[in-house]
């Protein structure tokens, strides 16, 4: 029931942001009574008929083929994100009812740990799905020292987004960081909704955050492999690092990430600054 609930939102979202004019149809005079398309407007997109159309606008994606929902995803004019986000939550639908269990965290091989270590001028975190860093460099720790408290465990990144407020000092462009997160956070649900550690996540961030809340509640789904962000590193000020994000065969589920600068810019100084004191502060 939940997951029909979760497919009827996610396709009246998207059936809502889609113009008549962006679809290439006709708008004759009138006012309209909707946001977006109607849904018959969708199903002549698609080639199907409306009663079709809105039983699995419904929820209702029992037996739907990939041809059918490949046809909505042309209507809608839909992303690879928002293409695969879909597809999942058909996956589910189809495989029947969704057991909520604990699934175990993938594992960091001794593999993985040598390489991070051994990228002593490059920041580097591995991320699980749940956003915590289940391993570390020492720049990449550097780099982020509210996600590293001395004597504690490592902070999860979407709780230190949400409930931390020094992250609303880090990033100076925090509600692009935030919404991105949420993106992210809504692709992984629908890959695995029984996931019960992911889904307390989402239920402790949604009691506490209104942001997250309501930006949970659009249903926009994004992959965030690379890109930009600048932070207000308390240590060396200013800086704009770019990350790439790379998935870990080895441990599906786990992401190695890493930071860099634009070479000789003020972002590469500073963080040649931040290398040099975290060897210092090791030492010390």
């Amino acid at each position: 029931m939940e997951n029909r609930k979760e497919v009827s939102e996610y396709l009246t979202h998207l059936r809502g942001r889609m113009t008549p004019e962006r679809a290439g149809l006709t708008v004759y005079g009138g006012e309209r009574r909707v946001k977006g398309l109607r849904r018959e407007e969708v199903a002549q997109l698609a080639g199907m008929s409306a009663a079709y159309y809105t039983r699995i606008e419904r929820g209702d994606l029992r037996g739907v083929s990939d041809s059918v929902l490949y046809a909505i995803v042309r209507a809608l004019n839909l992303d690879e994100a928002e293409t695969s986000h879909l597809m999942d939550l058909a996956k589910v639908a189809n495989g029947g009812r969704t057991i909520n269990r604990s699934r175990p965290l993938p594992q960091v091989t001794a593999g993985v740990h040598q390489l991070i270590d051994a990228m002593e001028d490059v920041p580097a975190l591995v991320m699980n799905r749940l956003s915590e860093a289940v391993a570390s460099n020492r720049l990449g720790r550097a780099l982020f020292p509210d996600l590293f408290e001395a004597g504690k465990p490592p902070m999860s990144h979407a709780r230190y987004l949400f409930l931390d407020p020094r992250s609303r000092i880090f990033y100076p462009d925090w509600e692009i960081s935030a919404r991105e997160s949420v993106s992210a956070m809504r692709l992984i649900a629908g890959q695995d909704p029984g996931d019960k550690a992911f889904a307390a996540l989402v239920d402790e961030l949604s009691g506490s955050s209104a942001e997250f809340c309501e930006w949970w509640s659009s249903h926009t789904v994004r992959t965030h492999n690379s890109g930009s962000k600048r932070i207000n590193h308390p240590i060396v000020g200013p800086m704009t690092i770019e990350y790439e994000a790379l998935s870990i065969n080895s441990s599906p589920g786990l992401r190695l990430v890493t930071y860099l600068t634009e070479s000789g810019s003020k972002s590469a100084d500073a963080l040649n600054v931040l290398r040099s004191w975290s060897v210092e502060a090791l030492v010390v």
